[in-house]
């Protein structure tokens, strides 16, 4: 481990979290890097950083303390190194495993498309994981918003995010197209228009499986009851089918003991339901129709039901089933509407990169919007915890945004750290400013009689309701 990063030497009174075998140790000083981030990005992070502080002294007397340590990424690295992303700021959240950043523009002109992509491909951050839950006073445009309390992971370094695009027009796009419209789909109907631009879509056994792996054991040790997996299999069979696909394999094969799939619940709930049902009448009940499928279809789901009930029988059946994790799957167009119409039946949800960003943000919305949306990056080793929404470049050090996205995601990083004491009160006092209706602009224009304040007086009233 280096001794400075960017020129700027390690707090001496600070220590590196360790992380071995698989587990993080975190000392009571640990050194936590932090970049501001961008336009508002400097406005929050200064509130924030003094409820973080305030939060951990009060939970611990002085007993911990976190040792903040500044580096750098977007506009304000370029200004200083001529570089977005410096190696050096790298190295530190490598080095010292745990990090927090404010918003980060996406630079102009070339070089790097997205400093938060680039930092999330760099340290194999795979996991995005965004929770999303009402907060008492928070304005919302459901009527019920209480009802949405879902922990979403979304693969984080695959499908289109993988950046493997090639340009209409250029020399390598042509010769991409040549090759599928000439070899792959030689003979057939489809063909890749000429003019096109094309990107690719890779997602892997790999890659789904340990973030499915991770949305599991999320929920296993939150005590959550159910896993979704989220995919536009019906169209994108060899893709997102295959994200189903393994992610089920996942659920079956590493934990067989702690979860149910949803159509293992069916047989197993018409078993219940009826002792004495055979095989046939179970399959006639699982598949509406089934008399009008061919023979082998047949034959295949009467072996499907046999091997649930020869291998699971005894464990998940006479209702134990019900106190399993059940994992589901849903269609990605059709859970924009489940989780507006029936959130309750909706816990952990496991996308793949493109369906969880328009989902964690949809459901925001219903909760609060960005503003007050937390997120997190983490791999296996390190995590880095973000605001989720932009920089508001006009609103830049006028001191009004609300700093509630950066805050709650300091209330991740401190659960993180196992400091849930801390946490609590961050999550707490947040509440409670708000219920009071001392809010930010963007709340204040929505709540009657609201009390309007800044972002450095919004800090300084949740520390007082600490």
């Amino acid at each position: 481990m280096q001794s400075s990063y960017n020129g700027l030497a390690l707090p001496a009174d600070g220590a590196p979290i360790e992380y071995t075998n698989g587990q993080f140790t975190v000392p009571d000083n640990p050194i936590i890097p932090f970049i501001e981030g961008d336009g508002t990005g400097r406005d929050i992070w200064k509130a924030s950083q003094r409820v973080f502080d305030a939060a951990v002294e009060k939970a611990y007397g002085g007993k911990r303390a976190i040792k903040w340590f500044e580096i750098y990424a977007g506009e304000k690295a370029f200004r200083q190194f001529s570089t977005w992303l410096p190696d050096d700021s790298v190295n530190a959240a490598r080095d010292l495993r745990v990090s927090i950043k404010g918003p980060l523009t996406t630079p102009v002109g070339g070089g790097i498309r997205s400093l938060n992509v680039a930092l999330r491909q760099i340290l194999d951050l795979y996991s995005c994981v965004r929770p999303v839950k009402y907060y008492s006073g928070v304005p919302s445009p459901v009527k019920h918003p209480e009802k949405l309390d879902i922990l979403l992971f979304r693969e984080n370094t695959e499908d289109v995010y993988s950046g493997i695009e090639f340009k209409q027009g250029s020399a390598d796009v042509a010769k991409l197209i040549d090759f599928l419209n000439n070899d792959l789909l030689k003979g057939g109907k489809k063909q890749v228009r000429t003019d096109s631009g094309v990107g690719i879509k890779p997602i892997s056994i790999f890659g789904t499986k340990r973030l499915v792996r991770a949305a599991i054991r999320a929920a296993l040790d939150t005590g959550r009851k159910t896993v979704t997996l989220v995919h536009k299999g019906n169209i994108q069979k060899f893709t997102e089918g295959a994200f189903r696909e393994w992610g089920y394999e996942v659920a079956v094969q590493e934990f067989r003991e702690q979860t149910v799939t949803e159509r293992e619940s069916w047989i197993l709930g018409n078993v219940e339901a009826n002792p004495s049902i055979t095989i046939e009448e179970n399959a006639a009940l699982i598949e509406p129709g089934l008399e009008f499928g061919t023979d082998d279809f047949r034959k295949e789901l009467y072996a499907e039901i046999k091997a649930v009930l020869d291998s699971i029988g005894s464990t998940h059946g006479n209702g134990q089933w019900k106190k399993k994790i059940l994992v589901n799957d849903r269609i990605a167009d059709s859970i924009f509407q489940q989780i507006i119409i029936r959130p309750e039946d909706y816990s952990v949800l496991a996308t793949s990169n493109l369906n969880g960003d328009y989902i964690s943000d949809a459901a925001a919305a219903q909760v609060g919007g960005l503003g007050i949306a937390p997120g997190a990056n983490i791999g296996d080793g390190f995590a880095v915890f973000e605001a989720t929404h932009g920089t508001a470049p006009k609103y830049a050090d006028k001191d009004m945004i609300n700093p509630g996205s950066v805050i709650l995601s300091g209330v991740m990083l401190l659960e993180f750290l196992g400091w849930k004491e801390a946490a609590k009160l961050v999550e707490s006092a947040l509440e409670k400013t708000i219920v009071q209706k001392t809010v930010t602009y963007d709340f204040a224009r929505q709540l009657e009689g609201a009390t309007k304040v800044g972002t450095s007086e919004f800090a300084t009233r949740m520390i007082a309701n600490m």
